[in-house]
């Protein structure tokens, strides 16, 4: 390359390290979407690969809606293979492409052809797998799919040696079969970027990014060229950092790992949740774009400290509840509509953390949680898993194969500070502290930055601490139901003290509590149960320094073969805050109240007759209570509304930081209504409502309540008469 050429590259490089994160380049790669029809056929005798179905349409098929789960209306409880077919043609320019098939996640067990050639198989339920189409195009393909949903003692999630009893062995949620999440095509140059790896180290007011770039050159010859990272706010505009780097990209697969620096850098807070988005491209020799990915990142600091969990150094104490990907509508083939809905009403609950349940979790998910807030402590779904299980070595290896699957796909998310290795399973013995070692060493090498723990429902009863993994764990994750299936209420304190002695040096966040309907005569009481656990027990771990969260089991009702009333074997777990239909509970206002960060009172002021004011007295919740953290650049906003609805007055004010008690005051000219409503809320930074309350004020001589009759009656009068 002469000198003016390369000067002139030169330049034309700077200048796209400044506008790539602008979106002025396309993706070289093209992302076909194969969601939508497919032909779909159920296999009763195991016998569809016989059958020629590999390579043609089943003899009778019915269209089906991907992503989909069959299990759902007439075929709800079937076990067993079922396969999915779809059909699509390239153009002959395309065919030279290298071509890849992608799933976001099949449950539970599937086999792949195209055009009667098998790809290959892929095991779990919720993790994306992908296979090479390139050497087996033609003009016109099918893509035939065999998946089976039957658990087994060494499948995950599987059968619980713990329901041996009766033979009955099921797990505590359902087996949706199906295509349950995305499938689409990808169609690249025959040089890839695979993947980016971001990791992040805050130091003052700067963060040191390193990203590790995994590419892949399918070509038999080396291709000389650039890789040129930037790294943008996530809202848009010019980079903030940027690195290029030549590169000789062998056949085969290849890292390349750079070093950036964000200063000033904005941390993500679940109150803030500042994203960065890094842009990586590779170019060939002469300039051209190849391929581009991109990821959004945070930069935060989470750190267990003295037994306190800290975030970007601040000491937080955090709460929220679990959600099983489950509605009776989409089973766990769930829509972004769903998964919004849902994580809305979490907002709406103030949830600031969660586990979130048992399975690796749909990539919407993950991106709300970055986008609104939430910490997440994901999990591979070992459930109620035996010693026996614990040292099948297949079994571990296929363990391995779903952590490492979950992790190098959520990995950039900054809403992830831990993982959990299993639940409720039989880490108090040899081979369960020997598969959390293996688990956490794994772990370790995959993400050495966040920490490492599991559900553990055995903890307050495991005499010898040395006798559990727990004791290997960055924190303690501890399952409890006193109230319930763990014994009296009573027993908590006593429990939560001894777990507290055991592991001195351990924080502890407890990862589930609550109450089955089951418990009570009918869902009214056993709701009325439920709210009453969720006061008490709430307040009981605010007092313990050392208890750094708290999470309820949970947001809503879901399908099972167990956990329900007594004669039932089908239906929908009672153990919500909402049903299985998004229907809310008291219990769902309960803990709304429960969580609010803040304490806030109101009182009219003012008037003769009809208030003229009102006073609002605000504070944070300390740090003795949960859920306990810093609120700042939150906003009040409040209005007054009279008899017939028309406004009287309004207003808001930013509070740059809420402490200790502060009040704040309004007036407005006395209006002549026979009544008043103030509603004040304190909005969340990130826009959602914190608390809220009302304050009712109605003049008794209006002849629209009697104050009087209603004190004798024991009934509660509005506030302000």
């Amino acid at each position: 390359m002469s000198a003016i050429t390369n000067r002139w590259y030169l330049l034309f490089i700077s200048s796209l390290v400044m506008t790539l994160c602008m979106g002025l380049f396309a993706y070289s790669a093209t992302r076909i979407s194969l969601n939508g029809e497919w032909q779909f056929a159920f296999d009763k005798s195991g016998e569809g690969e016989k059958l020629g179905w590999s390579g043609q349409l089943a003899g009778s098929t019915e269209t089906v809606i991907v992503p989909h789960s069959w299990n759902l209306g007439k075929y709800a409880d079937y076990e067993g293979t079922a396969w999915y077919f779809k059909s699509f043609t390239l153009p002959d320019a395309m065919r030279a492409k290298h071509i890849e098939l992608h799933f976001g996640a099949t449950f539970y067990l599937s086999r792949v052809w195209l055009n009667g050639v098998e790809l290959g198989r892929h095991e779990g339920g919720h993790t994306a797998y992908f296979f090479d189409l390139t050497p087996h195009l033609k003009a016109s393909n099918l893509i035939a799919v065999e998946i089976n949903n039957y658990p087994g003692l060494a499948t995950i999630p599987g059968w619980s040696m713990k329901l041996q009893e009766g033979k009955n062995l099921w797990y505590d949620w359902w087996h949706y079969g199906g295509i349950v999440r995305d499938v689409w095509l990808t169609v690249n140059e025959l040089s890839l970027i695979r993947r980016e790896f971001i990791r992040v180290k805050v130091e003052g007011t700067s963060a040191a990014v390193n990203a590790r770039v995994s590419l892949e050159n399918f070509a038999r010859k080396p291709l000389a060229g650039r890789v040129v990272i930037n790294i943008c706010p996530e809202t848009g505009g010019p980079a903030v950092a940027s690195v290029e780097k030549g590169i000789v990209l062998s056949p085969g697969k290849q890292e390349m790992a750079s070093n950036l620096k964000i200063e000033p850098v904005h941390l993500w807070h679940f109150d803030q949740p500042t994203l960065y988005r890094m842009e990586t491209a590779l170019f060939d020799a002469r300039g051209e774009l190849i391929d581009q990915v991109s990821d959004n990142f945070g930069c935060r600091r989470v750190e267990i400290r003295d037994r306190h969990l800290l975030l970007n150094g601040e000491r937080v104490r955090l709460s929220g509840m679990t959600r099983h990907e489950d509605s009776p509508w989409e089973g766990l083939a769930e829509s972004t509509g769903t998964i919004r809905h849902d994580y809305d009403e979490l907002k709406d609950l103030q949830v600031t953390l969660t586990r979130p349940v048992h399975y690796p979790q749909h990539p919407d998910v993950l991106d709300y949680c970055d986008r609104h807030g939430i910490l997440l402590i994901p999990e591979i779904p070992i459930w109620q898993f035996s010693e026996k299980q614990f040292q099948d070595p297949k079994l571990v290896a296929l363990a391995r194969q779903m952590m490492r699957e979950m992790v190098e796909e959520a990995y950039n998310h900054p809403s992830i500070f831990a993982w959990s290795v299993c639940n409720e399973s039989a880490t108090y013995t040899a081979g369960g502290r020997e598969y959390f070692k293996t688990m956490y060493e794994l772990l370790k090498g995959l993400d050495p930055d966040r920490y490492v723990s599991y559900a553990d429902d055995r903890i307050a009863f495991v005499e010898n601490p040395a006798d559990n993994a727990a004791s290997q764990a960055d924190f303690i994750m501890m399952n409890q139901y006193f109230g319930t299936w763990h014994g009296p209420a009573s027993e908590l304190e006593p429990k939560l003290e001894a777990v507290g002695r055991k592991y001195p040096d351990k924080m502890v966040i407890i990862s589930e509590f609550g109450a089955a309907g089951f418990f009570a005569q009918n869902p009214k009481k056993g709701d009325r149960i439920r709210s009453q656990i969720i006061r008490d027990q709430m307040r009981i771990f605010g007092q313990y320094d050392w208890i750094g969260g708290a999470i309820f089991w949970c947001y809503q009702d879901y399908r099972s073969h167990r956990n329900l009333w007594p004669g039932l074997q089908e239906g929908f777990v009672d153990m919500g805050v909402v049903d299985e239909n998004r229907q809310r509970r008291p219990s769902y206002y309960a803990w709304r109240e429960e969580n609010a960060p803040a304490h806030l009172k109101l009182e009219w002021k003012g008037g003769d007759t009809v208030p003229a004011g009102f006073q609002a007295t605000i504070s944070r919740r300390s740090p003795e209570e949960l859920p306990s953290y810093e609120l700042r650049n939150y906003r009040l906003d409040w209005e007054v509304r009279d008899a017939d609805s028309q406004l009287v007055s309004a207003g808001d004010k930013l509070l740059p930081a809420i402490g200790t008690a502060q009040t704040l005051e309004s007036a407005w000219r006395t209006p002549a209504t026979r009544s008043l409503q103030l509603r004040v809320r304190l909005m969340r930074p990130t826009g959602f409502v914190a608390v809220e309350q009302s304050l009712l004020w109605w003049d008794p001589r209006s002849g629209g309540l009697d104050v009087n009759t209603m004190r004798k009656e024991g009934k509660t009068v509005p506030a302000g008469d």
